[in-house]
């Protein structure tokens, strides 16, 4: 059983279906969803043209292009979660050859991302074959950040990427910082269209344990903590189905332009009976502003502003959506 509810969504006043009625909420969208006789929530998400902007604004390699869809997509599904009007920002600072991805996810559904990477060294590894994510990131930390805004302190969690994966270190941050039982899938292809040419596609899916009783939330110890190992603490039922029906979703299924988000959790949860929420669009949305960069350039002191200079002009790319802006320096000279 699949049933839609219509629940206050001010990111999508057109949208008046009722209880009962059907759709499918297409790409770029965020689906929330209920499984109650589980006690699971989550989200499901494709993204499809929004990432074709996001990666070929900046012509990235085709491993790079991977990795920062797939940090689009956790950037998404957790970003998404948040109550208020705030930023969840994934960052990565690793020493491989893509040393730094950016994913930032402003509420309610702006994301805006960017690559760095060295294309010597990742020219030499395409020529050798060696692309997989943990060889292209390399040691580092995964940094997963909620910003409120002004007058609030930020809240990070870090952690240590050493041969994981983007997806495995997403379950490693909720099991150190949220201690919730926690499945997250993500898929990334460049598919072909017909008469179209080719295009970026990424889904992913996250669902969590969120049961009434407290203690039926009881965790295994990471390795090397001092609490009780995984084998001695023993896994809810009910999140052991979850686990099982999340672990037959196959690849393709995320990616697949004819299988939307909807019908996935009906596949999925039609046993159980799975609720399915009105999607939350998301844009390609940059936050550069002129006048923000203004204010950062007023910060400047006469000789930062002398050395960002060049031909009498101070030029600012914005690393995100490669929006380029020029200012005269002699009005911040002046105010200095």
């Amino acid at each position: 059983m699949l049933e839609t509810v219509n629940v206050p969504d001010h990111t999508s006043k057109g949208d008046n279906k009722q209880l009962g009625d059907f759709g499918f909420a297409g790409d770029d969208h965020v689906i929330p969803f209920e499984v109650g006789p589980l006690d699971a929530r989550g989200r499901v998400v494709a993204l499809g043209p929004l990432l074709d902007g996001i990666l070929g604004r900046h012509d990235y390699p085709e491993p790079v292009a991977r990795l920062l869809a797939e940090a689009c997509l956790v950037a998404v599904l957790l970003g998404s979660s948040l109550k208020f009007e705030g930023k969840f920002i994934l960052q990565t600072r690793t020493d491989g050859p893509v040393d730094m991805l950016v994913a930032d996810f402003t509420t309610p559904g702006a994301l805006r991302a960017y690559a760095r990477f060295d294309a010597d060294r990742l020219e030499a590894l395409t020529a050798a074959g060696e692309t997989a994510p943990d060889t292209l990131l390399g040691r580092g930390v995964l940094a997963l950040t909620i910003d409120q805004g002004a007058y609030t302190q930020r809240y990070q969690g870090i952690v240590e990427l050493d041969g994981t994966t983007l997806q495995e270190a997403a379950h490693t941050y909720f099991r150190q910082s949220e201690q919730i039982p926690t499945e997250i899938r993500l898929q990334v292809a460049k598919l072909v269209r017909p008469g179209e040419g080719e295009h970026w596609r990424a889904g992913g899916m996250i669902a969590q344990f969120l049961p009434e009783a407290p203690e039926r939330l009881r965790m295994g110890d990471l390795p090397g903590g001092d609490g009780a190992s995984e084998v001695e603490v023993e896994i809810d039922n009910a999140w052991r189905e979850v686990q099982a029906l999340a672990g037959t979703i196959e690849p393709g299924e995320l990616i697949d332009p004819t299988i939307e988000p909807e019908r996935l959790l009906y596949r999925l949860f039609h046993e159980h009976g799975v609720r399915v929420f009105p999607g939350t669009p998301v844009a390609d949305e940059c936050s550069c502003s002129r006048e923000r960069i203004r204010g950062i350039l007023e910060g400047f002191s006469a000789e930062e502003i002398v050395e960002s200079t060049e031909d009498g002009r101070i030029s600012v790319n914005c690393e995100f959506c490669s929006k380029s802006y020029e200012f005269d320096p002699t009005e911040f000279v002046a105010a200095n």
